[in-house]
């Protein structure tokens, strides 16, 4: 059994990256702290995480090898581990719910899910997968939207005790009556939808706190987001956005030194570009006044892999989930939560969070 035996709730673009990552820095070597925030966490490095039961709902997908399904259409991240070995996790079919969209049906076979007529499982299985793989930390990276299949992992993570990393943008962590529920149970949780390593979502808010704190006044913004992965195709149901959407606009927001009206602020995925694969390209404008009211602004293009850009946190995030079980620890984890995520329970600057993350790890303070 590994120090970190994790389970993974979709088996994506987003995992892919991930447990290529794990057998990445497994060996250490000219890899150690290579694009890491953090290389020793409390004791645990990226080797002690280990894969040990996984879900999703798709048919090329359900049934093989973690190490074999990460590969597996419509997954179309970066391969930049060839040497993946097999995890003795098989991906088991997942509860559907709401995790796939109904439009993605009109899209070529290789972009869309193509679900898997394999029984679903009942909550109880599920725990029983859970206690049964001996996982200790779940991560959750099901579709955007996905709020009653989250919640039905959620609900399962509590039941068989096992830390909960929402990675998405379904409120968890950040509802107060699911936050009671996981502190009830004892249970920590660290949430909700995941900050990338070097992101649109950092970038915008790194710049909004710098036109703060050098008194330049934030009139009106944008940011606008492409690319060509499974998130982007399922994020064109629009319906489907609206957590996404106060996800992303509130982490700028909060760190704003005014808060800006609604028609003054545009944050969200825009489009779906099919031959950018799991490249995202993020198209940014911040328009202010500075000394004398005198106009300015600026322009920004981001891109990167989509991906990889999260798997390092997540691995992170981890490590955390891990901590907080360690120390008896139950409902949201917040310094965490706050340097990770784009939707924590407490919104803090970034510095302010990535303070309150380093005293965690250290133990200066316990939440």
């Amino acid at each position: 059994m590994s120090l970190i035996p994790v389970a993974l709730v979709g088996v994506g673009n987003c995992v892919s990256s991930l447990v290529q990552g794990l057998f990445h820095y497994a060996n250490g070597g000219s890899n150690d702290e290579q694009g890491l925030m953090h290389w020793d966490m409390g004791g645990y490095r990226p080797k002690d995480i280990s894969v040990v039961a996984a879900w999703d709902v798709d048919s090329r997908k359900v049934g093989k090898d973690v190490s074999e399904a990460i590969f597996a259409k419509p997954n179309c991240t970066a391969v930049f581990c060839d040497h993946v070995g097999q995890t003795g996790a098989i991906v088991q079919m997942g509860r559907i719910l709401d995790g796939v969209s109904p439009h993605m049906a009109s899209h070529p076979d290789h972009r869309r899910f193509l679900v898997s007529d394999a029984p679903e499982p009942t909550k109880a299985e599920v725990v029983e997968s859970l206690k049964r793989s001996g996982a200790q930390v779940m991560c959750n990276y099901l579709p955007v939207g996905s709020q009653q299949a989250t919640e039905f992992y959620a609900d399962a993570a509590i039941t068989a005790g096992v830390a909960f990393v929402n990675n998405m943008p379904v409120f968890i962590a950040s509802n107060p009556v699911w936050a009671e529920k996981f502190r009830s149970a004892g249970v920590p949780i660290i949430g909700d939808d995941i900050k990338a390593q070097l992101g649109a979502t950092i970038v915008h808010r790194m710049l909004t706190d710098l036109f703060a704190k050098r008194g330049v006044t934030l009139d009106r913004t944008y940011q606008l987001n492409t690319g060509g992965n499974t998130d982007f195709l399922n994020m064109l149901n629009r319906e489907r956005l609206a957590s996404k959407k106060e996800s992303k606009t509130e982490a700028v927001q909060s760190v704003a030194h005014t808060r800006l009206d609604d028609e003054n602020i545009h944050v969200g995925p825009s489009d779906y570009v099919p031959w950018q694969n799991d490249n995202k390209v993020c198209f940014l404008r911040m328009e202010g006044r500075m000394f004398g009211g005198v106009p300015m602004n600026i322009e920004l293009r981001l891109s990167v892999e989509d991906s990889p850009n999260s798997a390092g946190v997540a691995i992170d995030m981890i490590r955390c989930a891990k901590i907080a079980l360690d120390r008896g620890l139950a409902g949201p984890v917040l310094g965490p939560s706050s340097y990770f995520c784009k939707h924590p329970p407490v919104q803090v600057t970034d510095d302010e969070a990535f303070t309150a993350v380093e005293d965690f790890i250290a133990g200066v303070t316990v939440n």
